[in-house]
Order: C-alpha cells, then sequence, then structure tokens
C-alpha cells in the first residue's frame, strides 16, 4: 500500500504567521508599519492581487496604500512616485506591482526603491545582503518557503535540494537561502540536460517553472519533500500546480497543494517584510 505525503498547508501556516505578526504590530509605539503599492496599467490579475494585499495589510494592523497609475504612465512618472515615497517616513515599505508595461523598466524601478523599504528584496544591495549571509529583506515566495518547511519540522540541513527554475523572484533567492539552511543546492531550467534524473537525487524538490502538472510520480526520489510554486490553469480550467499532485503525493514524504500552498506564504512574509522594514528603520531614528 503507498504511503501518501504529509500536505504541507500554507493557508493554516499564512494564519500562524498573520496572527504572530498582529500581536507583534499592536505591541508597536508611535505609527503603525505602512506599506505603498505602486500599481501601473489595470492588469486584471495585478488588481485581485493588490486587493487581496490590502486586505491582509487590514487584518494585522499595517497601513496600505495603493497609488493607481494610468499604463501610458512614463518611466520618469513612476520614478518620481517611487521618490516620493522613499522620503515619506509613514511609509516603511514600497512595493512596485508587476508585471510593468513594457516601456519602463522593472530594473531600473526596482533599483530606485530604497534598500530599506524593498519589502519585495529586489534591490541589488538586498540581492548582495542575501549571497553574502547578511540580513536583508529578502524574496517574499522563497522565504516563505524556508518559513513553511521550519513550521512543519522538515529537516534541510545536509540535504540534496533541486530548484526547476532560476527567475529572480522565485528561483535564484530560493538557491540562495537553501544554502543558508546548509543544503546541498542544485538549480536546473530549461536548458538542463537529463531534468528527470536530476529530479530523482532531489530530498526537497522545489518547482517553479510555469508548466502545468510536468513533474510526475517518476520524477521524484520516494520520500522526497515536494514545493510546488506553480499557478497554471490546466486545459480544462482547473487551477494546478507544475506538480501532478494527485500522482506525485503517493511517493513523497510531503507536499504543498495548489491552490493552498505557496500562495497564502507569499502576501504573509510580505507583511512580515513591512514589519521587518519598519523596525529596522525605527531604530536608525534619533532618540
Amino acid at each position: 500500500m503507498s504511503h501518501s505525503g504529509l500536505v504541507l498547508s500554507g493557508r493554516k501556516y499564512a494564519r500562524v504567521v498573520r496572527s504572530s505578526l498582529k500581536e507583534r504590530v499592536s505591541l508597536l509605539q508611535g505609527c503603525p508599519p505602512g506599506l505603498a503599492v505602486i500599481m501601473v496599467g489595470d492588469d486584471p490579475a495585478s488588481k485581485v492581487y493588490v486587493g487581496a494585499k490590502e486586505k491582509a495589510c487590514k487584518k494585522v494592523g499595517i497601513n496600505s496604500t495603493v497609488i493607481n497609475m494610468p499604463a501610458d504612465s512614463s518611466e520618469a512618472d513612476v520614478l518620481r512616485r517611487v521618490d516620493e515615497l522613499n522620503s515619506d517616513d509613514k511609509v516603511h515599505g514600497i512595493l512596485v506591482q508587476l508585471p510593468l508595461p513594457d516601456h519602463i523598466s522593472v530594473d531600473r524601478i526596482a533599483s530606485a526603491v530604497l534598500p530599506e523599504k524593498d519589502v519585495d528584496g529586489f534591490h541589488p544591495v538586498n540581492v548582495g545582503r542575501l549571497w553574502r549571509g547578511e540580513d536583508g529583506l529578502f524574496p517574499c515566495t522563497p522565504s516563505g518557503i524556508i518559513g513553511l518547511l521550519r513550521h512543519y519540522d522538515i529537516p534541510m540541513s545536509g540535504k540534496n535540494a533541486l530548484i526547476v527554475g532560476r527567475s529572480n523572484i522565485v528561483g535564484k533567492p530560493m538557491a540562495a537561502l537553501l544554502l543558508r539552511e546548509n543544503c546541498t543546492v542544485t538549480v536546473a531550467h530549461s536548458r538542463t540536460v537529463d531534468l528527470i534524473k536530476q529530479c530523482g537525487r532531489a530530498d526537497i524538490l522545489v518547482v517553479a517553472a510555469g508548466r502545468a502538472e510536468m513533474i510526475k510520480r517518476n520524477w521524484v526520489k520516494p520520500g522526497a519533500v515536494v514545493v510546488d510554486v506553480g499557478m497554471n490553469r490546466n486545459s480544462s480550467g482547473k487551477l494546478v500546480g507544475d506538480v501532478d499532485y494527485h500522482d506525485v503525493k503517493e511517493v513523497c514524504s510531503a507536499i504543498t497543494p495548489v491552490p493552498g500552498g505557496v500562495g497564502p506564504l507569499t502576501i504573509a512574509y510580505l507583511l512580515e517584510n513591512t514589519f521587518k522594514a519598519r523596525s529596522k528603520q525605527k531604530t536608525i531614528e534619533p532618540n
């Protein structure tokens, strides 16, 4: 009889993170943590996501402001808004919602946000701190995944970890964070030769490839821990991950579902980063 993997519920863990945050926010003296979100254009998925961020902020006592800018705003307009928020001491975290219109450089905008307000963890200074093993603000999804694995007491030290995907948002920062946990880390991607064999060696498999249900049970080492970062619609319009959940669940020791796995962690850790940014900025204020 096959043993079925433990379900790593991001939804439940995100609730734990939020209730701890709510308590910590309530104990703060002075102004509450403030998050400003800049949204350029009206991408429908972004609208839903930004709405969810606003709701989550309200629940834990974080002030949130959404700045809607028309899709034809120039890069200079967006940089000006970032600049205003950089110098606003009631705003501790600044997030520029992606995707941006094609005529605006994501890199230039990300680099314009002050590193100490960069709650997305995309500023080159924070990227450098991440890889140097220093303290900083790091990308929300990978940070949430590490939190989830710790919450479920999944051992990481000394394990072989494979990440499928090398984006700046998930794949690369995930590799750096798993290195901090003393994993032996491999990053695979669309050019990797014999991906199935690579996956089969992993004790911890993190999949952020953007291809619906590509990972099957014969790809996965029996007893591995599988983290699915994918969000796709399959041919019948159902929301699925990059991992064939029901197939793989039979062979792994633990797995994140889609939806309800990694998704809720992203917003929970955005709030966590906003709180952290507020604490850091408080300490540098004159007494």
